[in-house]
């Protein structure tokens, strides 16, 4: 049985699931944090980014994309909604919202049949599809204050 905290140990936490914090000074240390919370949400297939515009999602995202064998990546989805890779696990998706005009435009471009594949769905801009999301995913929220990335996760 999952308890509340998102860990599978049993242990009850009422303040609802673990909020992991890290603190990147650099881009560069995206790539331990990277590794650090793909490990911690290792069933986790659906995972969320927010963060202002130019908070490093995007940067952020390649990162935990070379992370799962992806070496062949290009730039954000932005114009074409979504990147697909291939990796010898099966596909990842990466999905940039912000230029979709609504959940049915989400909709026809079958967002909720990439959400439902199994496969690892990376999404910038995800309150663009809130209706759209799964009951289970991560959030990662990116704040820069004074040149510094706050990174906060959070199971749900």
């Amino acid at each position: 049985m999952k308890s509340f905290n998102g860990r599978n140990d049993g242990a009850f936490n009422c303040f609802g699931p673990e909020i992991m914090n890290y603190t990147a000074n650099s881009l560069e240390d995206y790539t331990s944090i990277a590794k650090d919370l793909l490990s911690r949400f290792e069933d986790q297939r659906v995972f969320l980014l927010h963060g202002e515009m130019g908070a490093g999602k995007t940067t952020f995202t390649k990162r935990l994309l070379e992370d799962l064998g992806v070496s062949n990546l290009g730039g954000s989805p932005t114009f074409g909604i979504v990147n697909e890779y291939e990796v010898k696990s099966g596909l990842i998706y990466h999905f940039d919202c912000f230029r979709l005009k609504d959940e049915l435009e989400a909709e026809s471009i079958g967002m909720i049949d990439y959400l439902d594949s199994g496969n690892y769905c990376f999404i910038e801009w995800p309150e663009r599809i809130e209706s759209l999301l799964p009951d289970h995913f991560v959030v990662i929220k990116i704040n820069v204050q004074d040149g510094v990335r706050n990174i906060q996760c959070q199971e749900y």
